[in-house]
């Protein structure tokens, strides 16, 4: 039998295969159903389905036992997708982002939450906060950091007077492609984009585009929708903003560093449960005196816990008074952290927990 000849007995199989998996998404479905109304039977209509715990739990499982030859992220991909869908039965989430449609914000939001969610564009970060405070989203999505030009300070500066707990982060690799109308990249005269977009690509422009009118713009996705209705320009944004405004992908990922990477965190009302791998956000404010940021440290470094960031912002409540927001290892209800918050409570100003959350999967 030559490999032609085998064709219809292999997509016979891959029939057979779909319709088990069919009848096995309709049985998850069934179950998500049947979680739904004993939850609601316990607590009512007001609650929230979605467990960031057990996602993220759910998921790394599968990542460890991936066999292939799928890859992780692809199979971890497709299970985010089916939960997100089961989830939908259940009770559909709404997920505030910074618009407009097509940010890379956005694009967190899906890889977190799945497609199967509703989302929101909203204009500023502080208008994310807002939203989800209010209940009009359970969820919110702000960028907090990016790998080359640093720390989004508008998100670091809402938690000052913000109720709302972190539920979660996501990674994104950020690729900007050059989008236009136009076919060659000789033609364009004016490039939009928004201004972190052209820091990050400022070399490919200063070879590529040196005489191009640069115009900064709030968002990578205005700055596509922009591109519409100017001739002879050109966008720096992503493949979604793309897709959404019909333009051409004139270049492929112009970034000056191809690791380029945004942090976005997951905002919410709900305390998450521990799992494999936490993380832990605090704002703190360190008494003015000799020895205080030592001091702020001590306690983990006692504990054996790792620090993976730390940031100062001005407190807003008085001349060079300062916090400090601190990432680390661990979940607050571990017996290591919550000793070592215990500690440096004794020893500063203010002492905030803005939560404990799984660390981002992949």
């Amino acid at each position: 039998m030559t490999k032609l000849e085998k064709l219809p007995e292999l997509r016979k199989k891959i029939d057979s295969v779909d319709e088990r998996m069919l009848e096995l998404l309709n049985e998850r479905a069934r179950l998500a159903i049947e979680v739904a109304k004993t939850k609601t039977a316990s607590a009512g209509d007001d609650i929230c389905f979605y467990r960031p715990d057990r996602e993220a739990d759910v998921l790394r499982k599968i990542k460890e036992h991936n066999p292939g030859p799928m890859d992780d992220e692809k199979a971890v991909w497709l299970f985010r997708e089916i939960m997100s869908a089961c989830l939908a039965i259940e009770k559909p989430l709404s997920v505030a982002f910074l618009g407009p449609e097509g940010t890379f914000t956005q694009q967190a939001a899906y890889k977190h939450f799945g497609h199967a969610v509703k989302t929101s564009p909203m204009p500023a970060i502080d208008e994310i906060f807002r939203e989800v405070e209010s209940g009009a989203c359970q969820y919110g999505v702000v960028p907090v950091e990016n790998s080359t030009e640093g720390v989004i300070t508008h998100t670091l500066d809402s938690f000052l007077s913000s109720s709302l707990l972190i539920c979660g982060e996501v990674e994104l690799r950020i690729h900007h492609h050059l989008l236009s109308q136009r076919s060659e990249v000789q033609e364009i005269q004016e490039v939009f984009s928004h201004q972190q977009s052209f820091a990050q690509c400022r070399r490919w422009l200063d070879q590529k585009l040196p005489h191009a009118k640069r115009t900064p713009v709030s968002s990578n996705a205005e700055a596509a929708r922009l591109v519409k209705i100017v001739p002879k320009s050109a966008a720096i944004a992503g493949e979604v903003a793309g897709q959404l405004y019909s333009l051409n992908i004139l270049i492929r990922s112009i970034e000056d560093e191809p690791n380029n990477t945004t942090r976005f965190l997951i905002i919410g009302k709900q305390r998450v449960g521990q799992t494999q791998q936490d993380k832990t956000t605090i704002l703190v404010s360190t008494k003015n005196q000799p020895g205080g940021l030592y001091k702020l440290l001590a306690p983990f470094s006692g504990e054996g816990i790792s620090l993976t960031r730390i940031e100062s912002r001005p407190s807003r409540q008085g001349m060079w008074d300062y916090v400090f927001f601190i990432d680390l290892e661990g979940h607050q209800d571990e017996p290591q952290v919550a000793d070592a918050l215990a500690m440096l409570k004794g020893d500063v100003n203010l002492l905030k927990v803005l939560g404990s959350y799984p660390q981002a999967v992949l």
